[in-house]
């Protein structure tokens, strides 16, 4: 934080207000209820979450991104302890990131964001109660694993235009009210089973349908996120607390919340100050690849075959179908017009 200008200081002090309200409730916890054993460990996870708030600053991807692989991948958990887990650290480390961006103000796009958040509000619940408690612990996975496959293909082929962009296009601004709660509603959805998702669904929409900067989609994807992990962790709790027998929360997730939480309070608002220091490039290419990386690595550890491999397949195939259909209506073109051979040549000089 020393390299920000003296002047911008007084104005971040919402943000310093909550690093000494958490640390000092984080601190008060540990002590007194003399966790720290736990905190010493639960290590790994922190270590772990050294990386994964980083990229959630610092990306459109959640920090459950990196945690939930390494947890139910690595350390052999059930899917819902890593949605559980990804959940409540988001609402440390993002809901900081996103302090950390309103309190130095960072360009957020209000008008998509707003009903996104409504939409949220009422897709979280709804997915944790009625959605979540359904899905296989496999099915958990895969969708994890599909999606941000999805996610990482799409930013490989069109990095270098998403880089590129600047400022945001208005051809859509009259459907921001729908396009914001379906967003909303579906990335909440989505949420409730993997603990991500929203964000990619708001930043892929921003930089492939308003061809939005990335410092602009980021930003916003960050603070949608933050909320509906808020809003998931609390609805979790809820229903737990309510219905122990169908919607148990395992003890672990506070166990491994106790040992990365001070390190994602200060990770993610990192990762959100380093990236308008450094090239996007390099980790958006990074995290794309460990985003394919950890679809082959589901299907080999989970030994997926049959139809369920079919349907990761065509999962992934077919949210490249929808980022496809979002890129041309950008662009004004229907998704799947025959294009002209000078259209294919500019498409391919683009990358």
């Amino acid at each position: 934080m020393g390299s920000l200008p003296l002047k911008s200081l007084p104005r971040l002090w919402p943000f310093y207000a909550w690093l000494v309200a958490f640390y000092g409730t984080w601190l008060a916890i540990v002590t007194f209820a003399g966790c720290w054993p736990t905190v010493v460990s639960h290590w790994p996870i922190a270590l772990t979450m050294s990386v994964g708030s980083y990229v959630a600053g610092s990306t459109p991807m959640g920090g459950g991104t990196v945690a939930f692989p390494v947890l139910v991948l690595l350390f052999d958990m059930p899917g819902s302890l890593g949605r559980n887990f990804g959940l409540a650290i988001q609402s440390i480390g993002m809901v900081s990131a996103s302090i950390y961006i309103l309190s130095s103000g960072k360009s957020v796009d209000w008008d998509l964001l707003r009903p996104a958040l409504i939409g949220a509000l009422f897709g979280m619940p709804l997915g944790a109660a009625w959605v979540a408690p359904g899905i296989s612990d496999l099915a958990v996975k895969l969708t994890f694993a599909v999606i941000w496959a999805s996610f990482g293909i799409m930013h490989l082929v069109k990095l270098r235009e998403l880089v590129a962009s600047t400022g945001i296009s208005q051809r859509w601004r009259a459907f921001d009210l729908p396009i914001g709660l379906l967003i909303g509603v579906v990335g909440g959805v989505a949420s409730s089973i993997t603990g991500v998702g929203i964000d990619m669904l708001i930043y892929a929409t921003l930089v492939l349908l308003y061809r939005a900067d990335l410092k602009l989609a980021i930003p916003t994807s960050v603070i949608l996120m933050a909320f509906t992990s808020v809003v998931g962790i609390a609805s979790n709790a809820c229903l737990a607390t309510w219905f122990p027998s169908a919607y148990a929360i395992d003890g672990e997730v506070f166990s491994n919340w106790l040992a990365a939480a001070p390190v994602v309070a200060i990770g993610a608002p990192f990762g959100a100050l380093v990236v308008n220091l450094i090239s996007r490039t390099p980790t958006l290419v990074i995290v794309s690849l460990l985003c394919i990386g950890q679809f082959a690595w589901t299907l080999i550890h989970e030994q997926v075959s049959g139809m369920a491999l079919v349907g990761a397949i065509a999962g992934v195939l077919l949210f490249n179908v929808l980022f496809h259909g979002l890129y041309y209506l950008g662009r004004g073109e229907a998704p799947f017009a025959i294009s002209s051979p000078t259209e294919l040549a500019t498409d391919e000089g683009e990358g």
